[in-house]
């Protein structure tokens, strides 16, 4: 049984979080969490998502390239749609000002270069996922062993900008440089299959 007189929230209060209420206990300090986590949701959508979008679009007469950026693209929207519930969980929200949120990004936009060849747009690309790397990586060292959700958010987020990593290495290695640096990558089941980010369908008959 847990010890009644350590715990905080009252009896039927909705003002606080018995889900905050642990890990604060744990030692994680909230509110950096959450403007970490705002940062990242900032970076997956606003930076990533929309700026993925136009770079794909301008990899013309590279269809390889191009379905390679629509898988990481699709992976890191669904990155958005994980994150922005663990933000309200934890007694967080989003501006309510796109611009502002987009300011409060933890990655550079990724923004079209010019001239916008393959070579450019894939190097934007991979510096991207290197960033994302390093923020999820962040987010897990502050999480792990005291916040067992949000941990295993943003190691399955990770593991996925890893591999969006890894592929853009290989692109911009035979692109660039002429050189075979594989990836271990093969052809997701389906656009933005995200297999660590997304709950897997099963069949309920």
């Amino acid at each position: 049984m847990p010890d009644q007189g350590k715990q905080v929230v009252q009896y039927g209060d909705v003002t606080q979080r018995v889900g905050v209420e642990v890990i604060s206990a744990r030692g994680v300090d909230v509110p950096k969490l959450i403007k970490m986590l705002v940062a990242n949701a900032a970076a997956e959508f606003a930076s990533t998502y929309y700026y993925y979008t136009i770079l794909r679009m301008h990899l013309a007469g590279h269809e390889d390239y191009k379905e390679i950026c629509e898988d990481a693209r699709l992976e890191d929207r669904a990155h958005w749609e994980l994150i922005v519930p663990r933000i309200y969980e934890l007694g967080g929200e989003l501006p309510n000002d796109l611009k502002e949120f987009h300011d409060l990004a933890g990655c550079a936009a990724a923004k079209l270069p010019n001239p916008p060849t393959a070579v450019n747009i894939l190097t934007l690309l991979l510096e991207s996922e290197r960033c994302a790397i390093r923020s999820w990586i962040a987010i897990c060292d502050i999480t792990f062993g005291k916040d067992p959700r949000t941990y295993d958010m943003a190691s399955r987020i990770l593991n996925e900008e890893i591999e969006h990593e890894a592929w853009f290495i290989e692109l911009l290695a035979h692109e660039r440089d002429g050189k075979s640096i594989p990836s271990g990558h093969f052809r997701r089941g389906e656009p933005g299959h995200a297999p660590y980010s997304k709950n897997a369908a099963f069949y309920n008959p």
